[in-house]
């Protein structure tokens, strides 16, 4: 029986690397890092782990009877340690947790079934159950994990003033307002290079987008104007990348800033506000809704996004 164990390493080129210690699920890993942006790539192999240290299985014995006892365990209140579910305050991972971890074992065993040369004859993750309706109209059952559609989380204004004020750097100001005033995702931020910025234009191209999908949208100018005064007065001279937003002290000093760091900036600022929430995802949250509430069409809104469905979109 193998230990599924989790390792991350990084070329010296940048590329994320992610194992677990099974052949052919690090295969697929590999595989899937040419498909999915670094923050997918280590959550699938995340998900992946926690499945086959629950199960103890070779991928090419798992049954559905397994991934349907793994769904249920899931949705199991953990008795030593205290998790509560923001959503709706019970126990347990919440739905969309599960579901991610769902499709990521779907994902490995598509893998699996197109090399036709592991022993796997079907995927074990049932597409969903069956229902009356569902055989009637020859369509998809129910999914095994309902995801509740709830309306984003977002900050007041008197709440991004506060956020604002509380953070201490320049550069911390131009992130923040990247994602408030523009929409952005925090990886996009952090992608975000010289040669992307229209300053003429005030816009943003952004080359890194979620799904490979590429986007140039209009920002606000106060984020440029940020952006110029950070770059004037903070940014290492010394710095060989490209990205616009680096590390400012430390033995990092001049590199680029990853999630880790960008992450820790917000919760310190949220701290020293005295704000409950404030995610970078909310931050975004917040832009989107605020462009809606200013009558701002909804597939204008779609493409400032860069979602991929408008149904995504609808949410606001």
């Amino acid at each position: 029986m193998w230990t599924p164990r989790l390792d991350l390493s990084r070329s010296a080129s940048g590329e994320v690397s992610v194992r677990v210690g099974h052949e052919l699920v690090d295969e697929y890993l590999h595989f899937l890092a040419g498909r999915a942006r670094p923050n997918s790539l280590v959550a699938a192999g995340f998900d992946l782990k926690v499945f086959f240290t629950w199960s103890r299985l070779e991928p090419k014995d798992v049954t559905t009877k397994d991934v349907i006892a793994f769904v249920a365990a899931q949705r199991t209140p953990r008795v030593t340690r205290k998790i509560v579910r923001i959503s709706d305050g019970g126990s347990g991972l919440s739905s969309r947790t599960v579901a991610r971890r769902l499709s990521s074992i779907s994902g490995l065993y598509f893998y699996l079934l197109a090399r036709g040369d592991c022993g796997v004859a079907t995927n074990p993750v049932p597409r969903g159950l069956a229902t009356r309706r569902a055989r009637r109209n020859g369509g998809r059952g129910v999914p095994l994990v309902r995801t509740p559609r709830l309306l984003p989380r977002i900050l007041e204004p008197n709440e991004v003033d506060r956020l604002m004020a509380a953070l201490r750097t320049t550069r911390d100001r131009a992130m923040v307002e990247a994602m408030v005033f523009g929409g952005l995702r925090r990886c996009e931020v952090l992608a975000l290079e010289m040669s992307d910025l229209r300053v003429g234009e005030r816009k943003v191209f952004i080359a890194k987008g979620k799904g490979g999908h590429q986007r140039l949208i209009p920002m606000s100018s106060r984020f440029f104007a940020s952006v110029a005064r950070y770059l004037d007065t903070e940014r290492p001279t010394d710095a060989v990348t490209d990205a616009v937003f680096v590390v400012l002290k430390g033995q990092h000093r001049g590199q680029p800033l990853s999630a880790a760091g960008l992450r820790q900036i917000l919760e310190s600022a949220r701290d020293r506000a005295g704000l409950a929430h404030g995610s970078c995802h909310e931050l975004r949250h917040t832009c989107m809704t605020r462009l809606r509430e200013a009558g701002m069409a909804l597939e204008a809104v779609q493409a400032q996004a860069g979602h991929a469905s408008i149904e995504t979109t609808r949410i606001y």
